[in-house]
């Protein structure tokens, strides 16, 4: 081991004066602290300071180099420029020197990118406050010319009334003038006699229309105002003036005396306008007829309606032709004409992605097949290890080639969702494991794929089980008039292995071919049109909708109408969650920004305004309701007469929340198929989103049974819940719901009783005691016989009477039950009938619940 040297080449240590010295940091001390009472107590304490290093002038630390010595003081330098209040830094080395004023630059660079980016953000939001500043201004204008149309439309109308009630006045004043003079002329051509005292006064001259007016008003005021109650005194002999009423009346006198004197007029026919759904009050009030006479000639019809209901537009015009009238059909369906757009040249449309449906039975592996295609794993999220929703994806090849798939359950209670899959897609992939074979879900899947006239790939999956034979799959198909090409027909098919991933390139390549030969095409310049696949509702982001885009392109900021709904796209996220700004043809992406949930397979289409939207989804609204509406109310007298005959049906009333459009249409079909004649389900509401107060409150008012599938109840439900005993069960699987449902609806069906046989038992003598009646001596021959059990009295093998057992007695004492070989004395209530050689059997009525 070399020993260190200094500076001056001799060696270091301890007691040289170079050293380096560690000072005590530490000094010891007594203090004497005082307590109550007089007492004191001396203690010994230690004061620390801080350790400070002292360093000598020929130690290691003072050793220096040139070079070192020149980026020491430049960093120092810059460091106090930056820090000039920091002045101890002697002990900084000369990386950290460096560090330091390293980091002060990079502290003044982002100073500085913070400066502009703050700059930048006031720029953009003095845009867009003045972008939003304009577009209010716009509105404004756009509301004031409204006002302003609106305005100068009712000073129109307001004026034309004026003018038509002017012109009425004007009619009614000639005509009274006229009837006055015709009166006056009658009355100077016929001049009253004169009497025997007096001369023969001679008529006076007709005065002219000027001078009759003040003649009028003064003698009227004269005589009934000045002289007080007109009579025969205070009589000035002048004609008074007729009154209007009084000219109307004579004109209606006269013309029914020209049309036959007490004929009846003829009726009056109506050009009645009907919309497509109208209530039997309007409908009355459109024909001028009584509403009751309206009833009664649709209860003629068959059908049972009430002066508030609504009937459909084919029954109004039956009942307006019946009433003589005639029928002019006018359709609210406008507003909807030219809405998709003209269609497209076949220039302006370019190749793109296949629309691929995945159908086959449950648990054939159809979700797994398209993980292994996606690389994901979708089917551990699955409750049960069943899909129960419908999902879309794409898949991008390595070739560079794009497939939508669109995922669809297996169980039998999503026909509907299987269905709407096949009706958007291009091609069918048709799922069928080789060691199970096809399936009832199978079929049905090819029916659905044959009714959309959509091709058809069959993969045969899970080639890799023991127990796999896809020969059997081929032949079981040809059943089904699916004939694959190994077997001469010109149905693709493919083995794979989901699990195992074998032959999913050959899978993707046979997709690909089918496209090709498809020749599919879209226009992506032009607005856009999809269909809902499926709709949910989640907190914090809203109503949301999966959209598979057929045709158009659609962009963030387009208003669009989806079924009875409509929105403005806030925001579009693709299948693997990330934002996107814009979404082709055949590309499923999910909006955000409805107004509400639409429904799964609702056409979605973009509009030119939001005025456009909002009438549209307006239209839709009231056409939903009154169809809803017309559907209830109406019925036939047969169904009437039915459901009286077969007395009440007993009802389950069941609300529905659920995470997804596609769950509630499943569990509403399912409920449907368990009702039977005497009780069924009546779903009252289903909607998507969490269980809410309003939800309790229906399900309160109504006695119903709440079901939340794969969503729970917020806290306020909760706690109303329990306060009104309001029931809410949770699931997530759809046939757990189902027969929970089912044992519900079991519950409700009245018990059947069945009849037992107990026992036999023989009258060998017969007693009569007073105030008791007649007593059988009998003795038990086979089973056992029962106190208060039901007995029926056989004579000559044939039912002379069916009671209850009144007394059963076994010598002097009551008891329950008396076995065969036994004698025993019984008595029958209200019956004393019995004779020795009678036999008495006794039986139980059993109670049996009733399963649906």
């Amino acid at each position: 081991m070399t020993d260190k040297k200094g500076d001056d080449g001799n060696k270091l240590s301890l007691n040289r004066p170079g050293k380096l010295e560690l000072k005590k940091t530490v000094e010891a001390g007594q203090v004497k602290q005082s307590f109550s009472h007089g007492r004191s107590k001396s203690v010994a304490v230690e004061v620390r300071k801080k350790r400070t290093f002292v360093q000598g002038t020929s130690g290691r630390m003072s050793e220096v180099r040139g070079g070192a010595q020149t980026a020491k003081e430049a960093a120092e330098q810059a460091f106090k420029q930056d820090r000039p209040a920091v002045q101890n830094d002697a002990h900084l080395t000369d990386d950290e020197l460096a560090k330091r004023a390293q980091v002060l630059q990079n502290a003044k660079k982002a100073e500085e990118e913070q400066k502009k980016q703050m700059e930048a953000d006031a720029e953009a939001r003095a845009k867009r406050e003045a972008a939003d500043a304009k577009r209010r201004a716009e509105e404004k204008a756009a509301e004031e010319r409204k006002a302003k149309a609106d305005a100068e439309r009712k000073a129109a109308e307001e004026s034309a009334e004026k003018q038509r009630i002017e012109a009425e006045a004007r009619k009614a004043a000639e005509a009274a003038e006229l009837a006055q003079t015709r009166a006056e002329k009658d009355s100077a051509r016929r001049p009253e006699p004169a009497k025997k005292d007096e001369k023969p006064v001679a008529a006076k001259p007709v005065k002219k229309k000027e001078e009759k007016k003040p003649e009028a008003a003064k003698r009227g005021t004269d005589r009934r105002r000045g002289k007080g109650k007109l009579s025969i005194d205070n009589f000035d002999g002048e004609q008074r003036q007729r009154s209007l009423a009084s000219v109307k009346r004579a004109r209606q006198k006269q013309k029914q005396q020209q049309g036959g004197g007490n004929q009846d007029q003829a009726k009056q026919i109506r050009e009645v306008i009907l919309p497509d759904h109208i209530t039997v009050q309007e409908l009355a009030n459109r024909m001028a007829e009584r509403a009751a006479a309206v009833v009664k000639a649709l209860m003629t019809m068959g059908t049972m309606v009430t002066i508030n209901q609504t009937i459909d537009a084919d029954t109004a015009q039956v009942v307006v032709e019946e009433f003589g009238h005639t029928v002019k059909r006018v359709s609210d369906a406008d507003v909807e004409v030219d809405l998709t757009g003209p269609e497209d040249n076949e220039s302006q449309q370019i190749p793109r992605a296949p629309i691929v449906t995945v159908m086959g039975h449950v648990d054939h592996g159809k979700t797994s097949l398209l993980d292994a295609l996606r690389e994901t794993d979708v089917v551990d999220k699955e409750a049960g290890g069943i899909t129960q929703h419908i999902g879309a994806y794409q898949v991008t090849m390595a070739s560079g080639a794009k497939i939508s798939f669109v995922d669809t359950p297996g169980h039998e209670a999503f026909t509907a969702m299987r269905a709407r899959g096949a009706e958007l897609t291009d091609i069918v992939v048709l799922v069928v494991a080789a060691d199970d074979g096809v399936m009832p879900q199978t079929i049905e899947a090819i029916r659905h794929a044959k009714a959309a006239d959509v091709p058809i790939i069959v993969a045969i999956n899970k080639i890799d089980k023991p127990g796999a034979d896809p020969t059997r799959v081929r032949t079981e198909l040809l059943q089904h008039e699916i004939q694959v090409e190994s077997m001469g027909g010109e149905v693709m098919d493919v083995e794979v292995s989901a699990k195992q991933r074998l032959n999913l390139e050959s899978l993707e390549e046979t997709i690909l071919l089918q496209a090709e030969i498809l020749e599919l095409k879209a226009n992506p310049n032009r607005a856009a049109e999809g269909v809902v696949v499926e709709a949910k509702q989640e907190r914090g982001r809203g109503n949301i909708a999966t959209v598979m885009v057929q045709r158009g392109t659609l962009k963030i900021g387009d208003i669009f109408v989806v079924g009875t709904e409509w929105g403005r796209v806030r925001a579009l996220v693709n299948d693997h969650g990330h934002h996107v700004k814009s979404s082709g043809p055949a590309t499923p992406v999910e909006v955000l920004g409805l107004q509400g949930t639409p429904s799964a397979g609702d056409q979605l289409v973009v509009v030119e305004s939001e005025a456009k939207a909002r009438e549209v989804s307006e239209y839709r609204t009231n056409k939903s309701k009154a169809a809803k509406a017309a559907a209830s109310g109406r019925g036939t007298l047969e169904e009437l007469f039915s459901q009286i005959a077969a007395g009440e049906v007993k009802e389950l009333p069941v609300l529905i929340k659920g995470d997804v459009q596609g769950s509630i249409e499943a569990l509403s079909g399912t409920f449907d198929k368990l009702g039977r004649d005497d009780v069924k389900v009546k779903v009252l509401h289903g909607a998507v989103g969490a269980i809410n107060e309003s939800d309790i409150t229906l399900a309160r008012a109504s006695n119903a049974l709440i079901i939340g599938f794969n969503v729970r109840a917020n806290p306020q439900a909760r706690e109303m819940a329990k306060r009104d005993g309001v029931d809410i069960r949770y699931y997530s699987i759809i046939y757990d719901a189902a027969d929970d449902v089912k044992r519900m609806m079991s519950g409700l069906l009245d018990p059947v009783y069945q009849e037992k046989f107990i026992g036999y038992a023989e009258i060998r003598e017969t007693f009569n005691i007073s105030r008791v009646g007649t007593i059988a001596g009998c003795m038990v021959t086979e089973g056992v016989v029962k106190r208060g059990a039901k007995v029926r009295l056989l004579r000559d093998n044939v039912v002379v009477h069916e009671g209850a057992l009144g007394q059963l007695k076994r010598f002097k004492d009551d008891v329950k039950e008396v076995k065969s070989g036994f004698e025993c004395g019984m008595s029958f209530e209200n019956y004393n009938d019995l004779k020795v050689g009678d036999m008495i059997e006794c039986f139980e009525m059993e109670q049996i619940e009733q399963e649906i």
